[in-house]
């Protein structure tokens, strides 16, 4: 399959052309307008079967190959971040307040060149490729679930119904050249939290008429840090965030209400029950002791991605196979961060794999989310190559 590394090569043209168009002109989740139809408009010229709209602003297109066979989804996420771009990039975001930060224009670019390359493959495919195309996997931005879930309540895993699913992340955390394919879990589930206290308002100067929610919201964060030190085994990770916290108006005003939210990430579904248990219990019993009423939500926004042990070992295969020069890591490599790629991989068998896309020497190595985050566009061939050739390999 070493064929798909030299297209891939011979495409990068086209590949950095898309991606750097995309993240001049990014958009945020459920408004990929733009995006979605730039997409759309690529795989009909290729003659695939495409549909629109699918959750949204998604965009799945089918290609059937020669011979009869399973059918895998590859997934690509496509939307941008509401942060304002520091890098001077000669293509940075013509979108005030809007950047494309954690890579997904790269992905975007990515499905793009591995439908041009399958497509012209497609005699040799035993078996379907849908190629799609996700909106808003940084989040929900303002509808009830994700991008995802969105997708699959669509019907982007049926007809015909999705036997194995690929997906990947270009990954600034390692350099240009690592690879990681790994089963097991890969990263974690996450849930959102809101927490509203209501006490009773008055003067700051006399506060033994109030009853204070800051005092009540303040005891709550710190009695929080207790659960993941305490309550989760030690060899099990958990994170625990309190990362909002908005109260009171003025300096002499002790406010009416107190608000904090953040997140809770975990592997484990047991683990997921008694940091959810142990959280709702710390507030209400917190809020009852302060003389506060409180109103708690949380919500499951992705499942952890666990990688299947069949799919992951084929897509390691290729991955030796396509760099037979490189060490292609192996071992976990767990992230706390979430991606909701975790609901399709527990409808249909996947791997999610990891690119390397730093390049220290080109100053090319901030995280993820950061302002000034860009990446080495020479890994969108290394992650072309591997996607192309992972399907293949899956449909021979």
């Amino acid at each position: 399959m070493s064929a798909f590394l030299e297209q891939a090569e011979e495409l990068f043209p086209y590949t950095q052309a898309m991606r750097r168009d995309f993240h001049k002109h990014p958009e945020l989740g459920f408004n990929e307008i733009r995006t979605s139809g730039i997409v759309a408009n690529e795989l009909e010229a290729l003659g695939l079967e495409v549909t629109k709209g699918v959750g949204k602003t998604g965009v799945v297109g089918y290609l059937e190959g020669a011979k009869p066979g399973p059918t895998i989804l590859l997934r690509f996420d496509m939307d941008a971040l509401p942060i304002e771009e520091e890098t001077g990039a000669e293509y940075r975001s013509v979108n005030a307040g809007v950047m494309h930060a954690c890579g997904h224009d790269g992905h975007t670019a990515i499905g793009l060149t591995v439908a041009k390359m399958l497509n012209a493959y497609k005699d040799n495919l035993a078996g379907n490729v849908k190629f799609c195309f996700q909106p808003s996997e940084e989040g929900t931005n303002g509808e009830e679930v994700g991008g995802a879930l969105m997708m699959m309540r669509d019907g982007a895993l049926e007809n015909p119904k999705v036997e194995k699913t690929l997906s990947l992340h270009l990954w600034n955390n390692r350099p240009l050249g690592w690879i990681h394919v790994a089963e097991g879990p890969v990263m974690a589930g996450a849930d959102l939290f809101s927490v509203k206290l209501t006490g009773k308002g008055g003067h700051g100067a006399s506060p033994n008429t109030t009853i204070d929610p800051i005092v009540c919201a303040a005891q709550i964060v710190v009695a929080l840090q207790s659960v993941v030190a305490r309550n989760v085994p030690p060899l099990k990770p958990a994170v625990l965030s309190v990362t909002t916290l908005h109260s009171g108006t003025a300096f002499n005003i002790i406010p009416q209400t107190a608000e904090l939210g953040g997140t809770i990430r975990t592997f484990d579904a047991d683990v997921r029950e008694t940091v959810c248990r142990r959280f709702e219990q710390i507030v209400r019993e917190t809020a009852q002791a302060f003389d506060c009423a409180a109103e708690v939500k949380i919500q499951q926004v992705t499942a952890p991605v666990v990688n299947n042990a069949e799919v992951a070992a084929s897509v390691f295969a290729s991955a030796q196979a396509l760099f037979p020069q490189t060490e292609i890591a192996s071992h976990p490599y767990l992230t706390m961060g979430a991606e909701d790629m975790g609901w399709m991989q527990e409808k249909a068998d996947g791997c999610y794999f990891y690119v390397g896309s730093a390049n220290d020497e080109k100053n090319l190595n901030y995280d993820h989310h950061h302002p000034k985050f860009d990446f080495d566009e020479r890994a969108l061939i290394n992650g072309a190559a591997l996607m192309a050739t992972a399907a293949a390999d899956l449909l021979k």
